[in-house]
């Protein structure tokens, strides 16, 4: 009877996602969040948060200091999990997958979702090596592959071509946008699907700022971006869709231009008209 029982569990949840499977691939959904709360020890960051986003589209997540929007982007890489005293709960399926499954491989999510931060973090290391490092680390020897990947990458950030004769100079020596871009690089090495982008262009001047937008651009060709920003123009400029937080709750999200024109909520046109925030 037991073994019936459990027979019977394992076909349903096969059916199930088998059918959240269609879904995703008819809509053209490649990441949905289900109820989504979280909580550092007895504060809760995240309340019951429902969002769907589609492949190869660009969704900025805007909001006042403090509403949670860098920790719900590192939900998706599950990066939080470093930090004691969390929990959560409801899901976060990137394709068919619950990414907080007792049985997934967290390294290899993170293999699949890539972080570039607010402040440029280059390794200590040549340009060349710190793209290779990823690489390196997940097995691959063959140094021609690897050689192949490094200019891969380094193009795809828009950046080889200011930098192919310097490949074994430090990292360091680069400008903030250039070392910038070098991160970039380094996520799109071990070719992740998703890629999280928090304030990448906080900390750079106009020109190179301007560098990242534009290749944040080129990059939906291939990727799905969740970018946080504090810059409203940013966010109206580079977003296909954008996210309203407000004290941990998901206020609204909607296509970029109506968020910014005509939003659903009078919280939200007081933000981004500049009111508050």
């Amino acid at each position: 009877m037991n073994t019936m029982i459990k027979e019977k569990k394992s076909n349903q949840k096969n059916v199930e996602q088998e059918v959240i499977s269609a879904e995703l691939e008819e809509n053209n959904m490649k990441v949905r969040v289900e109820n989504f709360n979280f909580y550092y020890d007895t504060t809760q960051a995240l309340k019951d948060i429902n969002l769907e986003i589609k492949a190869n589209s660009v969704v900025g997540i805007i909001g006042p200091s403090g509403c949670g929007k860098s920790t719900f982007l590192r939900c998706f890489n599950r990066m939080n999990d470093t930090i004691s005293s969390i929990r959560y709960e409801g899901k976060i399926r990137i394709d068919e997958k619950n990414i907080f499954d007792d049985n997934l491989d967290v390294v290899d999510l993170r293999r699949n979702v890539g972080m570039v931060f607010q402040k440029s973090n280059p390794f200590p290391k040549s340009i060349f090596e710190n793209i290779a490092y990823g690489l390196k680390i997940n097995g691959i020897k063959d140094k021609n592959f690897i050689a192949q990947k490094v200019e891969e990458s380094l193009k795809n950030a828009a950046l080889w071509d200011e930098i192919k004769d310097r490949l074994h100079k430090s990292a360091f020596a680069l400008s903030g946008g250039q070392q910038q871009r070098l991160c970039i690089a380094r996520a799109l090495a071990i070719e992740p699907e998703v890629l999280l982008l928090d304030e990448p262009a906080s900390a750079l001047d106009p020109i190179a700022t301007a560098k990242i937008e534009e290749l944040i651009h080129e990059l939906k060709k291939k990727y799905t971006i969740l970018i946080v920003t504090h810059n409203m123009q940013q966010a109206a400029r580079v977003s296909d869709y954008t996210a309203f937080f407000m004290l941990g709750e998901l206020i609204e999200c909607d296509e970029t231009n109506k968020i910014f024109t005509n939003p659903s909520k009078k919280i939200t046109e007081d933000y981004v008209t500049g009111r508050f925030g």
